[in-house]
Parts: structure tokens; sequence; C-alpha cells
């Protein structure tokens, strides 16, 4: 709460009037204690000039012991510590006080606005003749010497008790007690700091009054305002009922809530108009996009059509063409013996043509059927070495020798037995086909734990291999660099679509 700005201002304030008012308080307190003195001091002289007078007739008259009476009288009123005389030489002629020094030493503190020159001073004004200090006790006193000059009826006397030229008869010495005085001036400086600290208190609460009436509250609203402008909720009118330059200061943010709230609005309805046209704009392509898989499957089906027919149609104008020349061959007393090697060649051209055939329709039905597999555990190194053993032949045709490195440890695993036969028998042939002049092909099995657990087949050959340019097409269907009447591009489709259906 300290680094907000409401108790900074509160804090600042406080602090500005209680210094102010601690300076008027002391100067105050200052007057009142020069005016307090200055009082004594005026009451001092009028007791000097008291005693002087109430002891004058009886000086004249030279009855001294009338006048130690009156002085003794006078001493032992309330608030005077001791009255003293003594002549011009310093000797103490009498004193309230007794055992008195008889004899005053005139470089003392009493003595000097008098006695500091050289020659002493006849005349002095009374704030010289005027000391306060503290007695023995530690307690202030006031003193005041009184000079008592030599006046004709003194001088003219009939006693002839001083010489007309001598102006200072002696010094009448006054001492009063500032008890009263310092009591007065603590009570007055007691009052003076409760009263301080009690304007300091209600000028504080009132300016905390003040600052949260016409400032703490409304900035808080503004806050509350301008966060809730922030969230986007921009539904509350902000509002701030105070000093002209915090109601601009609203009506500024309004005005921009306002303007915010609208520019909102507005892209609300671009973004809805937005999403509108996109729905629309995605129906469009979906429909597009339908109708070119539609052509597209149209396409393929014609391409599909005609590979097929363009396939088929040469095994079959062969089977054809053979058919008619057998039947030529063929007499009506049976075939003529010396052509029955030649009828048996083209019988077997038959056979071989029809085979081929076969093939296509094969690797046709498989590709569209693609039936999930039916999965069973199965020793996948068993059934490479059967399914191996199987194509041997064609194999030992080809002049190609299989090498099978299979994983002992292979555990059995789930899978299609049929389907991947299959796989094998593609993979195996495509290799022994790659390789033109014959060679080795290799068949290995193993297993991997990264990332995940699985069994691996791997087919090797050492054939013509495969141009970077075909490498991404491999698994399209119809797709082949093989010679015109060696495949349709099926095999390779067909291996893929079953070794993804396994996962």
């Amino acid at each position: 709460m300290r680094n907000t700005l409401a108790v900074r201002l509160i804090i600042s304030l406080t602090l500005l009037v209680g210094v102010v008012d601690a300076g008027f308080s002391y100067v105050n307190v200052t007057i009142q204690e020069q005016q307090m003195k200055e009082e004594m001091v005026l009451g001092a002289d009028q007791l000097s000039r008291s005693i002087t007078s109430a002891t004058w007739h009886a000086m004249l008259q030279d009855r001294r012991q009338t006048a130690y009476e009156i002085m003794d009288n006078i001493g032992n009123k309330q608030g005077i510590r001791n009255i003293r005389f003594f002549n011009k030489e310093g000797r103490v002629t009498f004193s309230t006080t007794p055992g008195a020094s008889a004899q005053v030493d005139t470089r003392a503190e009493a003595c000097l606005p008098c006695h500091a020159e050289r020659r002493p001073l006849v005349r002095v004004d009374m704030p010289s003749r005027t000391r306060v200090f503290r007695d023995p006790s530690d307690r202030r006193v006031l003193g005041m010497i009184s000079p008592i000059y030599n006046e004709p009826a003194c001088s003219q006397a009939a006693c002839h008790a001083h010489a007309s030229d001598k102006q200072v008869l002696g010094v009448l010495d006054i001492t009063l007690d500032l008890d009263h005085v310092d009591r007065e001036l603590l009570a007055f400086k007691v009052r003076s700091l409760v009263m301080t600290v009690a304007h300091v208190l209600v000028v504080a609460v009132f300016i905390a009054l003040f600052t949260r009436r016409f400032f703490t509250r409304p900035i808080g609203r503004l806050i509350t305002g301008t966060r809730e402008i922030s969230a986007m909720s921009l539904d509350t009118p902000i509002k701030a009922e105070s000093t002209t330059e915090l109601r601009e200061l609203a009506a500024s943010f309004e005005a921009m809530r306002v303007r915010l709230k609208a520019a909102l609005e507005a892209l609300n309805a671009l973004t809805a108009d937005l999403e509108r046209k996109v729905e629309e704009r995605g129906a469009q392509l979906m429909a597009a996009r339908q109708r070119l898989l539609q052509s597209d499957r149209l396409t393929s089906l014609g391409q599909l059509a005609a590979s097929v027919a363009h396939e088929i149609n040469n095994p079959v104008s062969g089977v054809l063409n053979l058919a008619v020349l057998m039947q030529r061959i063929l007499k009506d007393d049976g075939i003529p013996p010396a052509r029955i090697p030649e009828y048996r060649r083209y019988l077997s051209l038959v056979i071989d043509e029809t085979t081929r055939v076969g093939r296509i329709v094969s690797d046709l039905l498989s590709f569209s059927r693609r039936s999930r597999p039916q999965t069973t555990c199965s020793d996948l190194n068993a059934l490479i070495s059967t399914t191996v053993h199987l194509v041997s032949h064609k194999l030992l045709l080809a002049n190609v020798q299989a090498e099978m490195q299979l994983d002992a440890d292979l555990p059995e695993i789930p899978c299609d037995r049929s389907q991947i036969q299959q796989v094998i028998i593609n993979l195996v042939m495509n290799a022994a086909e790659a390789m033109p002049r014959g060679g080795t092909l290799h068949v290995r099995t193993g297993k991997t734990s990264a990332p995940e657990d699985a069994a691996v087949l791997e087919v090797e050959d050492h054939g013509v291999g495969i141009a970077a340019e075909h490498l991404a097409r491999i698994f399209d269907p119809f797709f082949t660099t093989k010679e015109e009447g060696k495949g349709v591009g099926l095999g390779l489709a067909v291996v893929y679509g079953i070794v993804d259906a396994h996962k």
C-alpha cells in the first residue's frame, strides 16, 4: 500500500502540515517565553522601585533598621528569593539570606553590566540589569540590579552621610524564583504539542477522507474500467464523478471503450461473414474434390481397363494365332507324324500364354480385394522357407540362387499367412527379375526395439536397381519399368497394401 499514489499523497501532506505546525508552535512558545520573561523583568523592576520608594524615607532619616525590616518583610513574600543591598565598593550592607558574603567580587556575572569597563558605568538600561541563571539547586532564578542614585535630598540631609559629588550610593539586588514561570511555560509547551499533534491528526484524517472521496475512488473506478476493457468486457460504461480532470480522463476512456466495442462488433461481423464464406468455399471445394476423385476414379478405371485389356489382349491374340496354326496342322485322320513336335511346341506356347493371363488376373484380384488380414501367430522363418522352396524351380530357371539368413530368436508374429506368403513371393520374384543374368538374392529376418517392437523382413538383390526418378512411384498401381508383356505394375502395390494392413 505504501507504493500507491494516494498513500504517498496523504503521508506527504501530513508531514508538510506537521512541519509547518511544529514551526508555528516553536515560534509561539518562543514568543510566549519572551513575553513571560519581559513581564517578570517589569515585575522585578516595579518591585525594585517599590522597595526603593518604601525605604527612601527611613534611609533619609538614617533609620537603617527600619529600612532593613521593610526589606525583610518584602523578602518573605512568595516568589522572592533574596534581597541584597551593597554599596558601590561591593560590600554587602544588607541581605535577606543569612550567611551571605559580605563582599561581592565586581568581576562576578551580576556586576559585569556596570563593571565590564575600567571605569564603572553610572546609567545602565533595564535589560542589561537583568540576568537569568540557575542557583546551586539547579533552579532557574531571575536577578535584577537597580542602582540607587544620590539625590539632592540625600546629599543635603542633616546627617551629611553622602557627599554631593557621589552619583551612586549603592545597588539593590533582587532575585526572584522562576518556578511558576517554568511551570506555566512547560504547561504551555505541552498544550502546544498536544494541539499540534491533534491538529496534524485532524488534518491527516481530513486529507485521507478528501483523497478517498475525490481521488482514490474515482481512480479505482477508472482502473476497474480499464481492466474490463483489457479483458474485452466492453458492456460496462466508465464514469468518474470527481474533478474536471478525472471526468475528462473518464470521458476519454469511455470514448475509447465505445469505439473499441464498435470495432469489435464490426470485426466479429466480418469474422462471421468470413467464416460463412469459408464454409461455403469449403463446401464448394469439397464438392469439387469429390468430382475430381470421381473423375480420377474413372480415369484410373479407364487406365486399368486399358492396361488389363492390353495385357490380356496380347496373350489371347497369341493363343488365337496358335489355335489357328494347330487347326491347320490337325487333319481328318489326325496329326501328321512329322508335325507332332511342331504341334506340341504350339500347345506349350498356348499353355504359357494362358498362364500369363491367369497371373495378370490374379494380381488384379489381389490389388482390388485388399481384405483385412486374418491374423494368427505364425513362424515367419518357417513361412519364408516354405515360400522360397515353392518358387525354387522358377529361381533355378532364372539362374538365381537364394541365400537365407534367418534370426533363430525371432518370436512368432501375428499375421495373415497367405498375405505374407504373397508378399514374399512378389519380393523374391521381383528380385529375380531384376537380375536378368542371374545372381544371388538374400532373404533376412530380424527384430528391432526402436521405435517399437517389430519384425524385419529384407529381400536384397544385386540387379540393375531402380532409377532415382522412379523411386517415388514404385508403389503406384500400374507403374512398371519392365518390358511390355512382363507385368502390369501391381506387384509392389499389392506388397505395400498388405504390409500397411499389418501395421
